[in-house]
């Protein structure tokens, strides 16, 4: 391990992993469930998203350990269709469940061509790249979206109603990376505010508004207020459309009533999500397909950059450029959430083997 600056240490992602599932396991979840979480978490940091990693742990494991989230995960079939299905989490942990009903999407698709999956009853399941991922060495294109706690007000108010509402598509490609996007519908990941409140961090003054209504670069009078949509009113419709498949059709809690998984240790937070996945095979062959993907990305790369511009990236790419280096030389990870880490480790009598 060596020191990027004093408030971070590289950590080894085997090692972070292994860590990580050790306190899942400690926690009382079964092992093959507790690596699903701690590689959620750790694949997040690995791409550069350390506002859904390992910074994580501290509240998913008071969570469980408040009684408030099941840690072993159980999934009730609502509805079973075909090409489509409806799942009770049973209030599992919110990768866990994710990532069963995505496999069972990938299932689906390759007997009918597409499938979609409502998960309700559901909790924070990380990033929703994760499970969009998961359908690309299938051949297929994946899709991921889930609604949160009120975080953001529609377009044009300032009491938060919606969650920030993020949605993920993997689409893959032949020889070039494959498109991942992943997207909250605000301005910015309200994990990145959490990240930046926890390391005493100012924020762009775009992000988010104070509980007055009033544009901050306050962290923390951020959390007390609300997030601002990207592209205005785009933004604030796509979080209301995410909230209607992930919420009104799965049947699970929507808007204001999802409960807020860092305020509110006494109720299960409802969160839904909602997959899907595409069996390319099912339109065009694949081999056809990712060759005119690697066409479509190596022309866009072409394309004049403008002004100030040194490259153009592809949706996804600076991620899996970075989990690359981060692979190699190790994940940064603040001293504030190494101590967190440690604090947990302690806790559960895992031998802290981070520093």
């Amino acid at each position: 391990m060596k020191l990027l600056t004093d408030n971070f240490k590289y950590i080894n992602a085997d090692l972070l992993r292994q860590y990580c599932k050790e306190l899942f396991v400690a926690s009382g979840m079964p092992e093959d469930e507790a690596y699903i979480n701690a590689d959620n978490l750790v694949e997040a940091n690995l791409t550069g998203v350390d506002s859904h990693g390992v910074s994580r742990m501290a509240i998913y494991l008071k969570r469980i350990r408040e009684g408030v989230v099941n840690p072993v995960c159980r999934l009730k079939t609502v509805q079973d269709y075909k090409a489509t299905a409806a799942y009770d989490a049973c209030n599992s942990m919110g990768a866990v469940a994710s990532y069963k009903v995505m496999k069972i999407a990938i299932e689906k698709a390759r007997q009918y061509g597409v499938a979609f999956i409502t998960v309700k009853n559901s909790n924070h399941f990380g990033t929703a790249a994760y499970f969009a991922k998961m359908a690309i060495n299938e051949g297929m294109i994946g899709i991921a979206s889930t609604n949160g706690p009120a975080r953001m007000a529609p377009w044009g108010g300032r009491d938060p109603y919606f969650g920030t509402n993020p949605f993920a598509v993997a689409v893959p490609a032949g020889k070039e990376f494959p498109v991942i996007a992943d997207m909250a519908t605000s301005v910015v990941a309200r994990g990145k505010i959490i990240l930046a409140a926890k390391n005493n961090k100012e924020i762009p003054d775009y992000w988010a508004l104070d509980k007055n209504g009033e544009k901050t670069t306050n962290a923390q009078a951020a959390l007390e207020g609300t997030v601002l949509p990207f592209g205005g009113p785009k933004g604030s419709a796509i979080a209301l459309l995410i909230d209607v498949m992930a919420g009104v059709l799965a049947g699970a809690a929507f808007g204001r009533y999802v409960k807020d998984m860092y305020a509110d240790f006494e109720n299960p937070t409802g969160t839904g999500h909602f997959f899907g996945a595409i069996n390319i095979e099912s339109f065009v062959p694949l081999q056809e397909f990712k060759n005119n993907m690697d066409k479509m990305i190596r022309d866009v790369k072409k394309n004049t950059p403008a002004k100030g511009v040194e490259e153009i990236f592809l949706p996804g790419e600076i991620e899996l450029r970075k989990r690359e280096k981060r692979l190699k030389e190790g994940i940064p990870i603040t001293i504030p959430v190494l101590n967190e880490l440690k604090i947990e480790g302690e806790r559960y009598g895992v031998p802290f083997n981070l520093s």
